[in-house]
């Protein structure tokens, strides 16, 4: 045990070097985001309030009027407190917690594994072969941690403030929980309950995928958990104590905005086309059902299900949003696919301990990611993390369990084509991956907010262009701005959709189009992208974004 634990420290300083090198420059800029969650946790730590002044709010935080589930910024208040409102303190929590979703993952696969054998010989003869077994279950978990440390999807989605990932911790250590709560330790079906009701309060996925989760454990373990049922009961009763205080919300229409703006059944398209489809037939009754919009609209919930599971997503380029993938390798390794498949298989041959979690988890995680028009999306499916690398994994130690010559050679070789594959990937992500992509994570306005801040009493106001997406967030953000002072001087509006515009606090004003027109002499500030400043101006300085292209300008009238 002593030389598996130093296996697992190393895997888990392997897993901290990926997650916190760099942490503050690569990604090489916040996203709007990012600054939300960062700010919401600087007002919550200064005055248990958020950006808009709701006390502690426990069901939801505004923001751009998304309602973001709140714990991010709940875990984001110290690493805020203690470093400062900066791109790593806001980025902590979640690569901390990806580095404990490796060390999660092992005990998972452990548990998953483990079979009463292993504390139960009845005989002599059983010893060697469960000697076997304990060898086998700590090689899934041991090699199940590495292959998620190393992982670009986790790598990439731990090193920005993304909650889903944060989330996934949860989801997992709910999970392990309960099998431990079944297994006899019964009263971590209470910790269970808490570990999965958290996830709820992180991220929206998490709200369909771990009730489904939960449902489907306590089917499976419905004999054991009756043995329980005082625990049970008591798990049961704290967890509805739980989510009540987001019931008003989630039954509120504000809590489906987000869910009708990016979802396949609002596409009025399909409505249209499978109408067309019966016209064409001249309104036949066969057509009528042939052409039926839920069937229609069923083929597309299917479609975009099974675009999660494409190759070219898992092992070619990965996600089309370079937020979540490098695009040069895939959510996985090349080297992955040969071990996930036959993982597969010999997962469901060998129906090894509590097997078919595994594959039952991976099938629901993806089931809220169907709905959203765009797919493949690596974000909104991480909660299938990580039944990918555990495959994966028990792929790999089975099929070398075949081999019988040269297998240390083999091991070897495999080993060192994963390396290669990981040092590709890595060395990209460092490297190239900021220069090539600095503008797909809002480039430009840290420099520019800067020289605004080192120019700010020169001014009688600073008007900036909105095209890159949410500036009042970051001018928040890069200048500390007081919460307190924000809300009184802010000008907010909240469309009848539920989206929040803030178009100005203090000095600055925030414009789709920039207003030129100053009738009132004031000596004013122009922020703009290159291409909308006008002839004539004076042009102060220039902003690039990493790879040389400019991104905003300073200019005067």
């Amino acid at each position: 045990m002593k030389k598996i634990y130093i296996f697992l420290f190393f895997i888990l300083l392997i897993a901290s070097f990926l997650r916190f090198y760099q942490l503050g420059q690569n990604p090489p800029s916040l996203t709007w985001d990012e600054a939300a969650w960062g700010y919401n946790a600087y007002s919550l730590g200064k005055e248990a309030r958020d950006e808009f002044g709701r006390f502690l709010p426990l069901d939801y935080l505004e923001s751009f009027g998304d309602f973001k589930p709140p714990v991010y910024a709940y875990l984001a208040i110290i690493p805020v407190k203690i470093f400062g409102l900066s791109e790593f303190s806001v980025r902590f929590p979640s690569a901390f917690f990806g580095v404990l979703t490796v060390l999660m993952t092992y005990f998972l696969v452990k548990t998953l594994f483990k079979t009463n054998s292993e504390s139960e010989i009845l005989n002599p003869k059983q010893i060697q072969n469960t000697k076997y077994k304990i060898l086998n279950t700590e090689l899934y978990a041991l090699f199940s941690a590495l292959i998620l440390a190393i992982s670009p999807w986790h790598i990439m989605l731990s090193r920005a403030a993304f909650e889903a990932n944060v989330a996934t911790f949860f989801i997992i250590a709910g999970v392990i929980f309960f099998l431990w709560a079944v297994k006899g330790s019964r009263w971590f079906i209470i910790l269970s309950i808490i570990s999965l009701a958290i996830s709820l309060y992180t991220f929206n996925t998490a709200r369909i995928v771990s009730p489904l989760l939960i449902l489907a454990l306590a089917i499976g373990f419905r004999k054991e958990l009756f043995k329980i049922k005082k625990q049970v009961i008591f798990a049961v009763i704290l967890g509805i104590l739980l989510i009540i205080p987001s019931v008003n919300f989630l039954l509120s229409p504000q809590a489906s905005l987000r869910f009708r703006e990016v979802n396949i059944f609002s596409d009025i398209g399909i409505i249209t086309n499978t109408n067309q489809e019966i016209a064409n037939d001249n309104n036949s009754f066969w057509s009528k059902i042939l052409h039926n919009r839920r069937l229609a609209y069923g083929v597309s919930y299917l479609k975009h299900y099974f675009d999660n599971l494409n190759p070219n997503f898992l092992f070619i380029k990965g996600d089309g949003n370079p937020k979540f993938s490098t695009q040069t390798v895939g959510q996985m390794y090349l080297w992955d696919l040969v071990f996930l498949i036959s993982g597969i298989f010999l997962l469901i041959k060998k129906k090894e301990g509590f097997w078919w979690i595994i594959p039952l988890w991976l099938i629901l995680g993806i089931i809220p990611a169907g709905t959203a028009r765009e797919t493949p999306h690596a974000l909104r499916i991480e909660a299938t993390l990580p039944t990918f690398q555990i495959i994966t994994a028990y792929g790999f130690i089975n099929l070398i369990s075949f081999v019988k010559k040269y297998r240390i050679a083999i091991i070897l070789l495999l080993l060192s084509l994963l390396f290669l594959n990981f040092l590709y990937f890595f060395r990209d992500y460092i490297v190239h991956y900021p220069r090539i992509y600095s503008g797909e994570w809002q480039y430009g306005y840290k420099e520019s907010i800067h020289y605004v801040s080192q120019q700010y009493d020169n001014y009688d106001e600073v008007r900036i262009i909105s095209s890159l997406g949410r500036p009042y967030i970051y001018y928040l953000f890069y200048t500390n701005y007081n919460p307190s002072k924000f809300r009184e001087t802010a000008e907010i509006n909240r469309d009848v959709n539920g989206f929040v515009d803030v178009f100005s606090f203090d000095k600055y004003r925030f414009m789709d189009r920039l207003d030129l027109v100053n009738n009132d002499k004031k000596k004013i500030l122009f922020i703009s992208t290159p291409d909308k400043i006008p002839s004539k101006s004076k042009q102060l300085k220039t902003f690039y974004l990493l790879n040389g292209k400019p991104v905003l300008a300073a200019f005067t009238r």
